[in-house]
């Protein structure tokens, strides 16, 4: 069977209405000393649409200078008939974004675009590998929890603090969960993993250089077919506001 995504519902990418919606913060959590979590809430929640783990939003607001800046991040939860929408922050650095989840407080405001579009895969590969740092979290634990029991995922993330690793759920599937410090170790975790027989899809985010390497061990070294993979570079070194 064929697994192109232009000729086959099974990797396929799904346009959407472009959207801006200003919304409030509802409510604020301090997940872990990595993480923090903002609940937002508003009418024009009512059609908000993500139908992949890892679509993104954008969040529009002021840098230090008053500048309008604009920085991406995945849907951890959504509800339409409550009208909330969940993101997860890695508080880590001081870009605008980090700086505002940081004192993030009831009844502020933000607005969210979003998302455009969302690459879906398939839930019936015979087996799915996620591998990531701690700004993967978020996709990484969506996708868990949304994948049907009798699949089986291979996950290794980078996060050393195990408060921040007790923020991955729990999953019907069969999981393999292995852990490293280091986003640079997570290249020979991924080269240490033996794909399991049968079609699978590999799905990799990261640090743009580590991104890239994971995507050649996968690609190059294992020989993977690289119509089945994603390999994402969530955030570049020296560089704000990648993407």
């Amino acid at each position: 069977m064929s697994t192109n995504e232009t000729d086959t519902p099974r990797v396929q990418r799904v346009r959407h209405e472009l959207k801006k919606r200003a919304l409030q913060v509802q409510r604020v959590e301090r997940l872990s000393p990595l993480f923090q979590r903002v609940t937002l809430t508003g009418e024009s929640l009512a059609d908000f649409v993500s139908a992949a783990h890892d679509d993104h939003v954008k969040i529009i607001l002021p840098d230090a200078t008053g500048e309008t800046v604009m920085r991406e991040y995945t849907p951890r939860e959504f509800d339409t008939d409550a009208r909330t929408l969940v993101l997860d922050f890695a508080l880590h650095g001081e870009g605008p974004a980090a700086s505002w989840a940081a004192q993030a407080a009831v009844g502020q405001t933000l607005t969210v675009a979003g998302p455009r579009g969302s690459f879906v895969v398939a839930d019936d590969f015979d087996w799915y590998v996620l591998v990531g740092d701690e700004t993967a979290l978020p996709a990484i634990a969506r996708r868990l929890e949304e994948l049907p029991a009798g699949c089986r995922v291979i996950v290794r993330l980078a996060l050393a603090d195990a408060a921040d690793r007790a923020l991955l759920p729990p999953t019907a599937a069969t999981l393999d969960l292995g852990w490293v410090d280091t986003a640079e170790a997570l290249v020979d975790a991924a080269r240490a993993i033996t794909l399991p027989p049968g079609e699978g899809y590999v799905w990799c985010a990261a640090e743009g250089a580590v991104a890239a390497a994971l995507r050649d061990v996968m690609v190059d070294e294992k020989g993977h077919d690289p119509k089945l993979i994603r390999s994402a570079a969530y955030w570049k070194r020296g560089t704000a506001a990648h993407g």
